[in-house]
């Protein structure tokens, strides 16, 4: 019996792309849904802005804390936030809670790799050689970038023992501007989504 690799990679392929669909039609459910419930008192949340700040931090650090789970459940919160206070200054607060959160993938890679990467090696050797091979860069792009679960690459970067606060750092180059493009991303969206 001979195992058919290519039609494999090909069903996972299929299967990462209607998850994906399924993960931003909810998140766009979601979005609208939060929009919804505060249109009627947009102006009344003006004053309580720097809880909102604090509010999409805390949000952002517990969705990121979580060991390969999906993160998408803050994003409509975020948005929702950025649709009424300064959108730059919600993605900088959730990229911070975010870089903050992942730091729970680093200790535990650097704790320990194998209790993790039982049922996945071939993403850990992926993974792996693309730190090797570009450090820092690689974080960024991996933060950068919406569908590969992130949690690897922090595991990654604790099993390989990268420091720290350079861990922290490119985690936050990736996601900053990730999260600054979405709370933008969704003000235009709304401009040709008129339900929204």
């Amino acid at each position: 019996m001979q195992i058919d690799f290519a039609r494999l990679r090909k069903n996972r392929w299929l299967r990462l792309a209607i998850v994906f669909a399924v993960i931003v039609a909810l998140s766009l459910a979601l979005m609208y849904l939060f929009n919804w419930l505060l249109a009627p008192v947009k102006d009344d949340l003006k004053q309580y802005e720097l809880l909102a700040y604090l509010v999409v931090f805390g949000v952002a650090l517990a969705a990121n804390m979580t060991i390969i789970a999906p993160v998408y459940v803050f994003t409509p919160i975020m948005v929702a936030a950025a649709d009424i206070y300064n959108p730059a200054l919600i993605a900088l607060a959730a990229a911070l809670g975010g870089s903050v959160g992942e730091m729970s993938g680093y200790f535990a890679g650097a704790v320990g790799k194998k209790i993790v990467f039982n049922e996945y090696p071939e993403a850990y050797e992926r993974v792996t050689l693309w730190v090797d091979k570009y450090g820092l860069l690689a974080i960024a792009v991996l933060a950068f970038q919406p569908v590969f679960p992130f949690d690897v690459a922090g595991i990654v970067a604790g099993a390989t023992k990268m420091p720290p606060h350079r861990f922290f750092a490119a985690c936050f180059l990736g996601k900053f501007p990730k999260y600054l493009i979405t709370c933008y991303m969704f003000d235009a969206l709304k401009q040709y989504l008129p339900f929204m």
